[in-house]
């Protein structure tokens, strides 16, 4: 047990100082000399005080993802080699003997745990967004933020833990097609009710107050064939002065958003070409189509999570302190194999993200046609967001659902409307 929790606590120090090196002295993220002088250059965009501190946020930032990834799995591991995770079934078992109050009272202290452990760097990631004036919600507007994600999350945990080891139980062998299989609808459920019941619980969604550019925006969903009758505002502005915008939901929930902030930086033929890209979210399908790439990727993770649980409990159940897959208390485990299958597959998850943000950046200079202003977005974006316009390449990989900000505006700059892509 001391050998396991020294290694790990040994391994996830020497991960950090290498991310800190790489990410602060090793990674090169100079503009190519081709570029230099080119929109896509931030020299010709922002100051000198901007370029630091996009600089110096972006690096703040990515080390904080790189080291909070492996600080989960670190808990997870510790949470099973140190007998909390048994002690807790054991609470849950000695307080009920209904099995869905037990897994409800695990679930509780298993994540508040982790919630506490997680915290300061939670809390360090917040504090740096609203140093460098990203963030703009106060603390106590932001720890209801937590709060409700805490809750939302536990509720939902409590479900699907419950269905997901009386499978386990009832077939050891074939549970992870079985929970593939329910997943299926539920997950189809989620999508359905997130923009209507989920959503507000964060933030107050109202109908857009400029109604001239809600009816510019409707001629263009028009345009798309996407059915809405209103556009959406949502106030973001008491939370962060990032921008976005987007079209969410399936079905007759579908709805059209724009966040106050965008707004307020972008002007109208920005936020057109910005509102023509997330219509090409919609007019391609790329909702359906992560859905089911999750739900593909999802299948292939729960077979390879069934072995591996089922050889870790075999070769390491004595250091685990675990008997039997069955056992609530090998929850962790599950979790700890997930989070790390998730992390492996996201540079291919992230790389067939960039290839449909490159189809909607290219279906809204269609319907737009209008480079500048396509460009001059983005630019506004790198300023706003503080964003690197050319991330290192483990941050790209590993990080960017989006092309870089330097291939977005290259691409946008040189798109002429007759290119055969």
């Amino acid at each position: 047990m001391r050998k396991v929790i020294v290694w790990s606590i040994l391994s996830y120090v020497i991960f950090g100082a290498f991310i800190y090196w790489y990410l602060f002295f090793g990674a090169n993220v100079d503009i190519p000399a081709e570029f230099k002088g080119t929109p896509a250059d931030p020299t010709t965009f922002l100051n000198a005080r901007e370029l630091m501190l996009s600089e110096e946020y972006s690096q703040i930032r990515n080390l904080i993802f790189f080291l909070s990834v492996p600080f989960e799995w670190l808990l997870y591991i510790l949470v099973l080699v140190v007998g909390l995770s048994g002690k807790f079934r054991s609470w849950s078992e000695g307080t009920s003997k209904f099995t869905i109050i037990q897994t409800g009272i695990y679930l509780f202290w298993l994540s508040l745990l982790v919630e506490v452990l997680s915290f300061p760097l939670q809390w360090i990631s917040y504090t740096f967004s609203k140093k460098y004036n990203i963030t703009t919600q106060i603390f106590s507007s932001w720890m209801k933020d937590n709060v409700i994600d805490f809750w939302v999350n536990y509720l939902l945990m409590i479900v699907i833990v419950s269905v997901l080891f009386w499978l386990i139980r009832k077939s050891t062998k074939r549970w992870w097609f079985y929970g593939w299989l329910l997943s299926v609808p539920f997950t189809l459920f989620l999508m359905f009710i997130q923009p209507v019941i989920i959503d507000p619980l964060y933030n107050e969604f109202t109908p857009l107050q400029n109604k001239e550019l809600e009816t510019k925006i409707l001629r263009l969903a028009d345009r798309a064939n996407i059915p809405s009758e209103h556009v959406y505002e949502v106030n973001m502005s008491e939370k962060t002065n990032a921008l976005n915008a987007y079209v969410t939901g399936i079905g007759s929930n579908s709805r059209i958003v724009l966040w106050d902030t965008t707004l307020n930086r972008l002007n109208e033929e920005e936020i057109l070409f910005i509102m023509a890209h997330e219509m090409g979210h919609y007019v391609m399908k790329h909702i359906y189509v992560g859905i089911a790439g999750y739900l593909l990727l999802s299948l292939f993770g729960l077979y390879f999570t069934s072995k591996l649980m089922n050889m870790a409990v075999r070769r390491w159940g004595k250091v685990l302190q675990l008997k039997d897959v069955r056992d609530l208390a090998s929850l962790p485990l599950f979790l700890l194999i997930i989070s790390m299958l998730s992390f492996a597959t996201s540079p291919f998850t992230n790389a067939v993200s960039r290839h449909q943000e490159k189809a909607a950046d290219t279906y809204g200079i269609e319907m737009t046609h209008n480079n500048e202003a396509a460009v001059t977005s983005f630019q506004e974006l790198t300023r706003v967001g503080l964003s690197q316009v050319h991330p290192p390449y483990l941050v790209k990989i590993f990080r960017y659902g989006h092309p870089t900000m330097l291939e977005r505006i290259t691409y946008l700059e040189n798109y002429h409307s007759d290119t055969v892509e």
